[in-house]
This record gives C-alpha cells, sequence and structure tokens, in this order.
C-alpha cells in the first residue's frame, strides 16, 4: 500500500511538473511575440518609423527626419548612379542636404547628441525608373504624413519653422516625382 501511493504521488508530481511545463511554455511564446514586436518596431526607420509610432520626444522626431533625409539622399544619389538619370534627383538631391543642415542645426541648439547610421543599409531601389519614381511619390507622401504629425505636438518655434519648411519641401518633391511619372 505504501508502495502504491509513492508511485502515486510520483505520478501526481510529475504530472504535475509537466503541467508546469506546459504552462511555462505556453507563457514564452507570447514573450517571444512582444519582444520580436519591440525589435520590429526598433528596426523601423525614418518616416516609416513615424508611421506606426505614436509618441515622440523632439530628440526621436529629430532622429526620425534625419533618418528620413539622410535615406532619401542616399537613395536619389544610388538612383542617379544607375539609371544614369539627373532630374529630379538631381534637384531633390541639392534640398535633401539642406534638409538634413536644418536638422544638424537643431540638434546643435538643443545640445543632443546626433545619431550615426548608414542609410544605405535601407535602400531598396527597384529594377525601373518608372518603380522608382513611384516610389518616391509614395516615399514623399509618408515623408509629409510624419512632417504633419510631428506639427501637431507643442513646438519651439524654431522647430515648428524647420519642420514646416522640410514639409512643404516634400510637397514640392512629390510634384516632381509625379509629373516624371507621368512621363512613363
Amino acid at each position: 500500500m505504501k508502495k502504491l501511493f509513492m508511485v502515486f504521488a510520483l505520478i501526481l508530481f510529475t504530472g504535475t511538473l509537466g503541467l508546469f511545463a506546459t504552462a511555462q511554455t505556453e507563457v514564452q511564446p507570447e514573450k517571444l511575440e512582444v519582444a520580436s514586436l519591440a525589435n520590429d518596431a526598433n528596426e523601423l526607420y525614418g518616416a516609416m518609423a513615424v508611421e506606426k509610432l505614436d509618441d515622440f520626444t523632439l530628440e526621436e522626431m529629430l532622429r526620425y527626419s534625419l533618418e528620413d533625409e539622410r535615406l532619401a539622399l542616399a537613395e536619389y544619389e544610388l538612383i542617379m548612379s544607375k539609371f544614369n538619370i539627373g532630374k529630379p534627383f538631381s534637384n531633390i538631391i541639392e534640398a535633401e542636404k539642406t534638409h538634413e543642415t536644418l536638422l544638424l542645426d537643431l540638434y546643435a541648439k538643443y545640445d543632443f547628441e546626433v545619431p550615426t547610421f548608414d542609410a544605405t543599409e535601407h535602400v531598396v531601389i527597384p529594377d525601373s525608373i518608372k518603380e522608382t519614381l513611384d516610389v518616391g511619390v509614395e516615399a514623399e507622401i509618408i515623408n509629409i504624413a510624419m512632417y504633419e504629425k510631428f506639427l501637431k505636438y507643442d513646438l519651439n518655434d524654431d522647430v515648428r519653422e524647420v519642420f514646416i519648411k522640410l514639409r512643404d519641401g516634400s510637397v514640392s518633391h512629390l510634384a516632381a516625382f509625379r509629373k516624371q511619372a507621368e512621363k512613363y
């Protein structure tokens, strides 16, 4: 009888451990999914990140803006090289350099450390000029939306002025891309 009780206790204990292990296994995937989502959010870059996120500090706004401007600059330089094309990319490149300078001035004024990153890691160049122009249209639409989102914040006048200039520049770039895309 004592042996039977011990066997029963052992089975019950083993079963309890099995249930505990199962419960632990069920919790772990949820944690992994959350961690995976967090990593995905951290992987977002420039205006694409802003599209997915909702709350920003001034430093984050400047970082996403700088990322997006540098991404556009790198992308347009690679497009010009790949397709041996000038306008509208050559004109827009000069504007992107100006946009970068405006943002770097804000970094200096607010004493934020300028992040280092390689924008070319995020560049995807389509196979045709038409596709490239269509991507440019979409990128400018997302860029405009980013600045519109930032402009809803209570910003210092100098920051607001820069974001308005950058948004308005993107509106001009959007028109240039649409005009070129119509030719194809």
